[in-house]
C-alpha cells in the first residue's frame, strides 16, 4: 500500500502509532509532504527514523528549509564545523537536538521540494494555477511558492485536468473546523480510486493538540491517530 502524510512537526510517538495502526511493513511506500521538524519534542528522532527507512519519500517543508538557511548563515559566524553542529543541536529543543549529526542535515539537503507519480504529486503548501484552472507544473514553480503558499487550500481552489495533488501546510481546522483530511473529489466520481480526487489536504494540526492522519492512496480512506 502507499500511504501519504504531511505536517508530523516532531510528533515521534504518534507517528510509530500510526505506522503500528496501518501495519506498514517493508512491502508498503510512504510520502511525506514536509514539515516534519518544529513544534514537537522529537524532531531529530523522526528525522532519523525517516532517512533510515528505505521504503519512505520525503519532500522539503517551510520548517525544514528554515533550518537549512539557518545552518548555510552559521558558516558566516562560526569557526568550525564542531561549532556549526553544537549550535545546530541549540535549534531544538533538549535532549532530542543533542542526537543530531551532521549525516542528518546532509539528508535534508537532499530531499526535494516536490514529488511527482504517475497518480499524483505531492507538495507542502500548494502549486498555482494557470489561467485556465491547470497546474503549473511544479519544476517550473520556485521552491518558496511549493512551500509557504496559502491560496490552494482554499476549497474554491481546484486544478482542472491534474493528476491529484497531496499537501499540507495549514491546519485543516482553518478550512472546517475539524481536524481532519480533507479529500476533495471530482464533479460526477465516487471516490474509490485516486484518480477521482482534485486535491487532498492533509495537515490535520497535530502541534496544536489535534490527531496525526494519513491517506490510503490505493483505498482512499484516511487513517488517524
Amino acid at each position: 500500500m502507499r500511504y501519504v502524510v504531511s505536517d508530523i512537526h516532531g510528533e515521534y510517538g504518534l507517528f510509530c502509532r500510526l505506522l503500528d495502526k496501518i501495519k506498514f511493513s517493508a512491502a508498503d511506500e510512504l510520502f511525506v509532504c514536509g514539515d516534519m521538524t518544529d513544534k514537537g519534542q522529537e524532531s531529530v528522532k523522526l528525522l532519523q527514523c525517516l532517512s533510515a527507512m528505505p521504503n519512505a519519500r520525503c519532500l522539503l517543508g517551510n520548517h525544514e528549509y528554515a533550518f537549512l538557511k539557518y545552518y548555510h548563515s552559521l558558516f558566516r559566524t562560526c569557526r568550525s564545523e564542531e561549532e556549526v553542529l553544537a549550535k545546530l543541536r541549540e535549534y531544538f529543543p533538549q535532549p532530542d537536538g543533542l542526537r543530531l549529526e551532521e549525516r542528518d542535515v546532509e539528508w535534508l539537503e537532499s530531499l526535494p521540494f516536490f514529488i511527482e507519480e504517475e497518480e499524483f504529486i505531492c507538495v507542502h503548501a500548494g502549486v498555482p494555477l494557470d489561467g485556465s484552472g491547470r497546474i503549473i507544473p511544479p519544476r517550473k514553480v520556485r521552491a518558496e511558492y511549493l512551500m509557504n503558499d496559502r491560496t490552494f487550500m482554499r476549497a474554491e481552489t481546484v486544478p482542472k485536468d491534474s493528476k491529484c495533488v497531496f499537501f499540507g501546510h495549514t491546519p485543516t481546522r482553518n478550512i472546517c473546523n475539524r481536524d481532519m483530511i480533507l479529500a476533495y473529489v471530482r464533479d460526477g466520481r465516487v471516490g474509490d480510486k485516486i484518480q477521482d480526487y482534485y486535491k487532498i489536504h492533509l495537515d490535520t494540526g497535530v502541534w496544536m493538540g489535534g490527531v496525526l492522519g494519513c491517506f490510503c492512496v490505493d483505498t482512499c480512506n484516511s487513517v488517524y491517530v
